[in-house]
């Protein structure tokens, strides 16, 4: 009996099954597709630029020596931060003191040779007075005075010239910054005719970010220099760190014709050598800023046939399609014209199982992350 009554209790289980079906659809739909939305905002938003730039120095120096001689010491090592004035290389300087010494002591015979001329010159001059001296006698002791002395002062001029050479056989570092590779060690002989490079000198803090902007950008640019630089934001490929802040210094005096854009350069503090000479950076730049911007979440924005638009969740728990125009993205979000009022809901998530006039239920659980509109 069992087993008679068993197939008749699965067919009644299985009617029952699809009688009970129905009803739990008509509640899901009658609940609506579940939807998160984010209100429409109205106000100040920048107007940003971006570009890719470039880190580079205001100032590289590239050592050379100014006179011949064996390096004798090298006071720094390799990428070291110096200070200006800060002794760089030494070099070996005794055969110019040894020159010194020699013309010293020829100057001291010029000068003797000076004084005793003039005497003479002055000798001559009181007894041609009294008709004792010709007058050529006198107009030569004259110009041997004047040649003494200028004998003397070609001394002075060759002993300037030998201890400025001892000079420059030291060298200093003419600015703050960083140094490169060092080719040359101590007991290399360097000449001045070789142009030879010991190392270069690169200044990293402050740096300078060069960058290019399509040239329909130069009005706002031009307009914001007038105003007040406008502030520049990088951050390097890879860095999670908010980014570095700096100022608007330079705009070319061309439109770069071959590519329709227009060089830019800001400056950045660097005393934490974050950003290095030659590294290729994200740049961001705000000339000015929109007061009362439009603004909805980037991924309600949506594309059709007609051009773009969104849903917004009514009152009534019903999608309603609206056409908007997107001007620009403006970090997570969308800057857009269009018929939306302050605080209305657009529909994020779920805005693609929508129509118009489909019913939706709001399952918004805290605030949602939103990305930018593509």
């Amino acid at each position: 009996m069992t087993r008679r009554l068993l197939p008749r209790l699965r067919r009644f289980a299985f009617v029952a099954l699809l009688a009970l079906l129905p009803a739990g659809v008509a509640r899901a739909q009658q609940g609506g597709v579940p939807v998160t939305t984010d209100p429409v905002q109205v106000g100040p938003v920048p107007v940003e630029i971006l570009a890719n730039g470039i880190v580079a120095s205001e100032s590289v120096v590239t050592i050379r020596t100014r006179v011949d001689g064996q390096i004798e010491r090298v006071h720094v090592t390799e990428g070291q931060m110096v200070r200006r004035g800060q002794p760089l290389f030494t070099l070996d300087s005794r055969l110019n003191q040894a020159i010194l010494a020699q013309q010293e002591a020829q100057l001291a015979s010029n000068r003797a040779q000076e004084a005793r001329t003039q005497a003479d010159a002055r000798r001559y001059q009181s007894l041609r007075g009294e008709s004792f001296a010709s007058q050529q006698r006198f107009e030569q002791a004259q110009a041997d005075a004047l040649a003494a002395a200028a004998t003397a002062r070609a001394t002075e001029a060759l002993i300037q010239q030998t201890r400025l050479s001892i000079e420059y056989a030291t060298i200093f570092a003419e600015m703050d910054g960083r140094l490169g590779a060092i080719p040359l060690r101590a007991g290399n002989f360097v000449r001045q005719a070789e142009n030879t490079a010991i190392t270069t000198l690169t200044q990293v803090d402050p740096v300078l970010v060069q960058f290019a902007i399509p040239e329909r950008w130069l009005p706002e640019v031009q307009a914001a220099m007038l105003r007040d630089p406008p502030r520049v934001a990088v951050r390097p490929e890879g860095d999670t760190a908010p980014p570095a802040e700096g100022r608007l210094v330079f705009v070319d005096s061309a439109v770069d014709t071959t590519t329709g854009t227009i060089l830019l350069k800001a400056r950045f503090d660097n005393a934490g050598f974050r950003l290095w000479p030659g590294q290729y950076v994200q740049v961001k730049i705000a000339p000015r800023v929109e007061p009362d911007a439009i603004t909805v979440a980037g991924p309600a924005v949506q594309t059709g046939q007609n051009g773009r638009f969104v849903f917004v969740l009514a009152p009534d728990n019903t999608a309603r399609r609206r056409e908007v125009v997107l001007v620009r993205v403006a970090g997570e979000r969308a800057v857009v014209t269009g018929e939306l009022q302050p605080g209305e809901k657009v529909i994020v998530d779920g805005a693609q199982r929508v129509t118009e006039g489909t019913r939706a239920m709001e399952r918004n659980a805290g605030p949602q992350r939103v990305s930018s509109v593509r």
